[in-house]
């Protein structure tokens, strides 16, 4: 079969944007990194992809004002060039128009430093830390016009610890947020993924019964 042609939309860095090219170098990997794609041409993950070989290409978003509309027709002259039919999108920066979104549906992929539907929107990690919350993660779901909202494919959790910051804890997150999101790409890529009333189905993931406690309190030895 052949693998499927994926577009990473950045507004930055692209930290994301690297474990998804890593993950794609597999030769068993079901999906091409066919085009990094950023609205800020000073993005440091513009000059990473083409030092990678990857086609880039920069759609500023300024030009057009608050003319949403135009700027996702000129991304969307883009991504038809390079005949992209999956979207990632890895801290990129700007909100999409439903009508957007719909013509990308159950193909556009989102990831959210948080454990979704909990703590949409920015500044998680402060955030989690500031609700108190024990457990932590990231999440990997379709985009839908509402923001952080839709069906979730993947998500991967860890302890907080008494003594996290928002940095440590962004940090220990963003490990996870490595490991989800090319399992997230490699799922929809290989078709074993429908969304059902608000809900991912996947096919062929076999049970899991594992728990994660926290706080997890050892045995004392008196």
């Amino acid at each position: 079969m052949a693998r499927r042609r994926v577009a990473i939309l950045i507004s930055g860095r692209g930290s994301n944007m690297a474990a998804l090219v890593a993950a794609a170098r597999a030769a068993d990997f079901p999906a091409e990194i066919a085009l990094v794609l950023s609205n800020r041409p000073d993005a440091e993950g513009i000059a990473a992809a083409r030092a990678a070989g990857i086609a880039a290409a920069v759609v500023d978003h300024v030009p057009f004002g608050k003319d949403r509309a135009a700027f996702e027709r000129a991304l969307q002259r883009e991504l038809a060039a390079h005949r992209i039919e999956l979207i990632c999108l890895a801290g990129f920066m700007r909100l999409f128009t439903p009508g957007f979104v719909n013509q990308w549906q159950g193909r556009m992929l989102n990831i959210h430093p948080a454990l979704l539907p909990a703590i949409k929107g920015l500044d998680t990690h402060a955030r989690a830390l500031a609700a108190g919350v024990k457990i932590h993660g990231a999440t990997v779901h379709f985009v839908v016009p509402e923001m952080d909202a839709g069906p979730i494919i993947a998500q991967g959790a860890l302890a907080v610890r008494e003594d996290d910051t928002a940095e440590t804890l962004a940090a220990r997150v963003l490990a996870i947020e490595h490991k989800i999101y090319p399992l997230a790409l490699r799922l929809l890529a290989e078709g074993r993924v429908r969304a059902e009333d608000g809900r991912c189905r996947i096919d062929g993931v076999p049970a899991s019964d594992r728990i994660l406690l926290a706080p997890s309190i050892e045995p004392s030895d008196g």
